[in-house]
């Protein structure tokens, strides 16, 4: 049993002692860590030391998760350096916030997948209907598209970012509330961020961005090379 568990922590600590970067993964609202797994799996397969971090995405607005909360899942990279994000959803905007105030020296690339960055029409129209705030949380009541609403308070970015917008819909009554194109939660126009480096459309839904192995290709390029693989037409 000593030798077993000694044998583990030497792999443990080689794992990294060998990874040459971090990629944080911060899921979105209403959902946990388990939803980033397959970009977990993936992007360790790719030799990074991945950090896959859950927070209470539904019961804290986004100032006091991007405070108390961001700032543990990057102590968790152990010095691995430079720290990469890819985000789903609200994760984006909660990055977004800690990022204004605590950009660190270390910091990589960063993935938005179907980030909110000018709010969501879904908000404005829904925000008001009794058990929207209970489900969704103070933090989804700061995702409209309003000048004061977070995403919108936020200014441009100043690092490197790439945003994966998807086009395809499950949730057609959402989408009424959206222009489109849109993926059920954010309309492709308002994923879009001033300062990003990149911005991908694909035909996916929203819940299963993180999941899709076109989304994960693209995310592995622009964390190599700072932007994404491009088929002919493709936008």
């Amino acid at each position: 049993m000593k030798r077993f568990l000694l044998a583990t922590l030497l792999f443990l600590w080689g794992v990294t002692a060998l990874a040459q970067e971090c990629v944080v993964l911060l899921h979105g609202m209403a959902r946990t860590e388990r939803s980033m797994s397959k970009l977990d799996v993936e992007l360790t397969k790719e030799g990074y030391f991945v950090v896959n971090y859950g927070y209470p995405s539904t019961s804290l607005d986004i100032e006091d998760i991007a405070t108390s909360h961001i700032p543990k899942a990057v102590l968790q990279c152990n010095g691995v350096a430079p720290v990469n994000f890819v985000t789903h959803s609200l994760g984006g905007i909660v990055l977004r916030k800690y990022l204004m105030g605590h950009k660190p020296e270390s910091l990589g690339r960063v993935v938005m997948l179907g980030p909110p960055n000018q709010g969501s029409e879904v908000v404005d129209t829904l925000k008001n209907v009794p058990g929207f705030e209970f489900v969704n949380g103070p933090a989804g009541m700061q995702l409209g598209t309003g000048k004061d609403s977070v995403p919108n308070s936020l200014g441009p970015v100043t690092y490197p970012v790439g945003v994966i917008a998807g086009s395809s819909t499950i949730n057609p009554i959402l989408s009424q509330m959206l222009p489109n194109p849109d993926d059920g939660k954010v309309s492709v126009e308002r994923t879009k961020v001033e300062g990003m480096s990149d911005h991908l459309i694909v035909p996916v839904s929203h819940p299963f961005l993180m999941r899709n192995s076109e989304v994960i290709a693209q995310v592995k390029s622009f964390l190599k090379k700072g932007k994404f693989l491009r088929s002919e037409g493709q936008l």
